[in-house]
């Protein structure tokens, strides 16, 4: 099983990088976007595991090494296998 780990910054935290990314794209004359927020992926291959599993291992990965509970956030999806 493969899985997708999104983290991104909590909504309430400054985004520096994104607002750099959001500026430069103003002055290339993309006046669309409005706002522009930077994050990091992981993909985990996993073996052995149920979805229940993953749905229990996947989560306490996230919070205990991939992300900064204070400051960012975590999304996952699977992307290959059950």
């Amino acid at each position: 099983m493969k899985v997708r780990i999104l983290v991104s910054f909590k909504d309430s935290v400054l985004d520096p990088q994104g607002q750099t990314v959001k500026n430069a794209l103003h002055t290339m004359g993309y006046a669309a976007v409005t706002d522009v927020r930077q994050g990091k992926v992981f993909e985990l291959d996993l073996e052995g595991v149920t979805r229940k599993e993953a749905e229990d291992l996947v989560p306490e990965i996230s919070r205990r090494v991939l992300a900064n509970p204070i400051i960012e956030k975590f999304d996952w999806e699977i992307i290959k296998g059950r």
